[in-house]
């Protein structure tokens, strides 16, 4: 079963929240948590198999320019994670789906993602879910000295 996420669900998005990405704070997790309860942009779906939360997907509209796009909001997938037990069982997939239902009745008509590099994995399930490479780049930073 796949639900949006509301206030009663914040212990198991936080738990799968911190799987997804392990160093996150509690603050920043707070912070997020509010943000995807509370604006318009903003949502988050929870899979639920045995009353388990075992998988999760987070998405937005951004309206900000998104590679490869030509329109503007764009439906963003910002992260998706299911319980290593439970993945390659079509999960993650009817996560997306929910994601894309959503970014339609927004008025999106373009869908749009990213992955680290060297996530093969989550190449494979983006690649596999019909997403087409828009661009690669490598990000740089430097520190700057007085």
């Amino acid at each position: 079963m796949i639900t949006e996420v509301t206030e009663i669900h914040r212990n198991d998005t936080y738990t799968l929240l911190k799987s997804l990405w392990p160093d996150m704070t509690s603050e920043e997790l707070s912070a997020l948590f509010h943000t995807l309860i509370t604006h318009f942009n903003h949502t988050a779906y929870l899979y639920y198999m045995n009353d388990k939360a075992i998988g999760y997907a987070q998405t937005s509209l951004r309206h900000d320019y998104v590679e490869g796009t030509n329109t503007s909001p764009v439906g963003y997938l910002e992260g998706i994670y299911v319980e290593p037990y439970y993945r390659r069982h079509k999960i993650a997939q009817e996560l997306l789906e929910h994601c894309e239902q959503w970014a339609l009745q927004k008025g999106c008509t373009e869908f749009a993602s990213d992955c680290a590099f060297e996530n093969s994995e989550s190449t494979l399930f983006h690649t596999n879910s019909g997403f087409k490479e828009a661009a690669r780049i490598i990000c740089y930073v430097k520190p700057l000295t007085k």
